[in-house]
């Protein structure tokens, strides 16, 4: 068998487009969508990973509000600029590259974000409304999923669903969006960890597997059901090596992978982007 690449680069490129569409109907209107980022250190791969994020803000039009901080940055310091970004109204998403240094309060950083300009989906107010089914931001990651999922016809909604990982950024909220009542969604749900003692038995049953867990090569060939979804969307890293939690071996039996590179990870950003456009839009 074959199995399908989940082809997350292609798909990311045509959301862009479109987004750029939207961008330009805005700027026409006299409004530049603007998105605020604050960097704290200098971590090589929180750097990269904020570079790429204002180099697609440029591709599609949307402007840039970038502050770095050093390490011996304060917490009063940190709070400052995201207070400065909620003020400003250029600027209409806010983006606070995680993790932030060891002392400084992540949660009471976050806190501070403005519900309405948080790009990333995950403030509580709009985490609440993805509970209730309410419009709102969605987590980046796991919209970023579904999307690809219902781009390349993956079946989901009926079908048995397995994520591996419950944390905040992808597992709990992708596990609650899957089991909505909405377009590609509507799965029946199951939530692994390394607390689950029986967790190869319930991979081995998963129509769909996510595995979201960064431990690398996590799930393996004998753990996938012939024909099932695997996405890998979480990652680890050897020295220069970014690694992901699918076994290379498991795209002989699957019907549909998502490759090492070039398959969350663009959708992760995309989905950021459209965020950060629907929040410029939603100003009145």
């Amino acid at each position: 068998m074959s199995a399908v690449l989940l082809d997350g680069d292609k798909l990311a490129g045509q959301i862009k487009m479109e987004l750029s569409e939207r961008v330009a109907r805005l700027i026409g209107l006299g409004r530049t969508p603007g998105l605020g980022t604050l960097l704290v250190g200098e971590d090589p791969s929180s750097a990269r990973y904020v570079e790429m994020k204002i180099d697609e803000c440029a591709e599609i039009g949307v402007q840039s509000f970038d502050v770095n901080l050093p390490a011996s940055a304060t917490q009063a310091e940190i709070e400052a600029v995201v207070e400065r970004f909620n003020a400003d109204e250029n600027v209409h998403s806010i983006l606070v590259q995680l993790p932030l240094p060891i002392g400084v309060n992540e949660e009471e950083v976050l806190l501070r974000v403005l519900p309405e300009k948080d790009v990333d989906g995950l403030h509580p107010t709009n985490l609440g409304r993805l509970v209730m089914g309410a419009p709102g931001p969605l987590p980046c990651t796991p919209a970023g999923i579904v999307e690809l999922l219902a781009a390349y016809d993956v079946p989901v909604e009926g079908q048995h669903v397995v994520v591996i990982g419950r944390g905040l950024t992808i597992g709990r909220p992708l596990a609650l969006l899957l089991a909505m009542r909405r377009p590609h969604c509507n799965a029946a749900v199951t939530v692994v960890h390394t607390g689950v003692e029986n967790m190869e038995e319930l991979v081995c049953s998963a129509d769909v597997i996510v595995a979201a867990a960064g431990r690398a090569g996590l799930v393996t060939r004998e753990m996938v059901k012939p024909g099932a979804a695997v996405v890998g969307a979480g990652t680890s890293w050897s020295g220069r090596k970014l690694l992901s939690d699918v076994d290379d071996g498991v795209s002989e039996v699957a019907g549909w992978i998502t490759p090492r590179l070039g398959g969350v990870g663009p959708m992760t950003r995309a989905m950021l982007l459209r965020n950060a456009v629907l929040a410029a839009e939603k100003v009145r």
